[in-house]
């Protein structure tokens, strides 16, 4: 929950160091469990010569790990400039300059900030946004093929997580806020897009779903 925020707090929270520390556990240990699960379930649907966007990707973990296995290009959205120089370095790492681009903007805020993509990916990124419902609908409108979204389940133990994080960050004088959305809702706004969400991941502190375009 710790990496989760009002976009108005973003520039704060999410610094420099906040990078280099993303920067250096993807370096070490590659992806988190539940990106991983992500990365494979998209890639089991097909993902060669995709065009990928990512929103809120932060130095990039998935969308690299996406050109590796097939994408052919990939574009972030980011609501913090902080992250931009580790990314250029994975990129560069990777051997994969050129094929990404990223951008500072709020697809929820400006609908032509990304064009269309194959694959849509929201990370540990509904749960930073207090209008869920316009981000995922943003996100959805963007789908050609495939959207694929994490969040945090909506239990007693992790509504307790957030409040009492959020009465810390009033505390501390921080517009920082994670939450907790309903799962059902969500999938309600992607089912309204014309995309069928099902589960793909469950773990203590994540779950993750993928959607699909219905035919027609």
């Amino acid at each position: 929950m710790a990496d989760c925020c009002d976009p108005r707090g973003c520039d704060r929270e999410f610094d420099d160091r906040f990078a280099r520390r993303s920067a250096a556990a993807y370096r070490s240990q590659g992806l988190s469990r539940s990106a991983e699960a992500m990365v494979s379930a998209l890639e089991r649907r097909g993902i060669e010569g995709a065009s990928v966007l990512e929103i809120g990707g932060g130095v990039g973990a998935i969308h690299l790990e996406l050109l590796r296995r097939g994408a052919a290009t990939a574009t972030n959205l980011e609501l913090s400039p902080a992250y931009d120089a580790e990314a250029a370095r994975l990129v560069a790492e990777a051997g994969l300059t050129g094929r990404v681009t990223r951008r500072i903007a709020d697809l929820a805020v400006d609908a032509d900030a990304a064009d269309d993509a194959d694959v849509v990916v929201l990370h540990r990124v509904v749960c930073c946004y207090p209008d869920y419902r316009r981000l995922l609908g943003a996100a959805a409108s963007r789908a050609r093929r495939l959207l694929v979204f994490s969040y945090p389940p909506r239990t007693l133990l992790t509504r307790g997580v957030v409040a009492l994080d959020a009465a810390r960050q009033r505390l501390v004088g921080r517009e920082y806020r994670a939450f907790a959305h309903p799962p059902e809702v969500m999938f309600a706004v992607l089912a309204a897009a014309g995309l069928a969400p099902e589960r793909i991941h469950r773990d203590l502190a994540w779950r993750a779903a993928l959607a699909e375009r219905r035919d027609g």
